[in-house]
């Protein structure tokens, strides 16, 4: 009787096979997350680009270990509880400052500007990484520094596309102290309203001269999973070798990164 040995044909084909087979599993797995979660046999057969036969089959696996469920009533297949135990474990790991630092370095060594990232904390905006370049941009902020809502591109980033109710109200106070020169900045009738629908419009947010003399920035949203603002990613610089224009080389730069930002934490479309 004759053996195979370890590099003969036929253990090859059978490990690729096993491969590819592993990889169709997985992509009925995504089509089903990609779908929404649940779906029937006939839509994630069309999604993923195979027979409702094959599909079938690899769902029938997953079922057996607990990663795919079906509704008796409609028939439809939906995430099961060990998908959603891997999920959690992966949420759990979904660290936006984490997610953010090779982005806030391709930031500051392709376009030489001082960068950070920023989440929302109980006082406001609050710096939690900075970087800056080789020969840096002298400004009064650093890693812990609170930033103003109002004047500020990261602030103005939350409050236009954040939506609860303590940002609007850290603006109003700010609003509320704030001298008639830098009410003059603002829209006479709708100050805070009016930044929120031009920061929405745009999906970020640029200032130029308003919190730091002579400082310029742009700054753009980091979503979750949930499709919710958790972070804001802002670039700044000097006013006269900074270009803070929403269609500018820079703030083109910071929408893409914070984007990369969103999609490492789970954030879609």
């Amino acid at each position: 009787m004759t053996s195979s040995s370890p590099d003969s044909p036929a253990p090859a084909r059978e490990r690729r096979q096993r491969v590819q087979a592993a990889e169709t599993g997985m992509a009925v797995l995504k089509g089903l997350a990609h779908l929404g979660g649940r779906s029937s046999l006939t839509a994630l057969s069309t999604h993923v680009a195979e027979s409702p036969a094959k599909v079938h089959r690899y769902l029938a696996s997953l079922m057996e270990e607990g990663l795919v469920s079906q509704d008796a009533a409609s028939q439809h297949y939906y995430l099961g509880t060990e998908a959603i135990q891997i999920g959690l474990a992966a949420m759990r790991q979904a660290d936006p400052i984490r997610a953010a630092e090779p982005c806030l370095i391709r930031l500051r060594e392709s376009l030489e500007v001082t960068c950070f990232i920023a989440v929302m904390g109980n006082k406001g905006p609050t710096i939690v990484r900075f970087e800056e370049p080789g020969l840096p941009v002298t400004v009064n902020v650093r890693a812990g520094s609170v930033m103003s809502m109002l004047w500020s591109a990261t602030g103005r980033a939350f409050l236009g596309l954040l939506d609860e109710s303590r940002v609007v109200a850290l603006a109003e106070q700010e609003l509320a102290a704030a001298t008639p020169e830098m009410r003059a900045t603002l829209d006479a009738t709708d100050p805070i309203g009016q930044l929120r629908r031009e920061v929405q419009q745009a999906r970020c947010a640029s200032v130029k001269d308003t919190y730091l003399r002579g400082i310029s920035a742009v700054a753009a949203p980091v979503y979750d999973y949930a499709g919710r603002v958790c972070a804001v990613l802002t670039a700044l610089g000097a006013t006269g070798g900074f270009d803070p224009a929403l269609g500018g080389p820079i703030a083109l730069a910071v929408q893409r990164e914070a984007q990369a930002t969103s999609t490492l934490l789970g954030a879609r479309g």
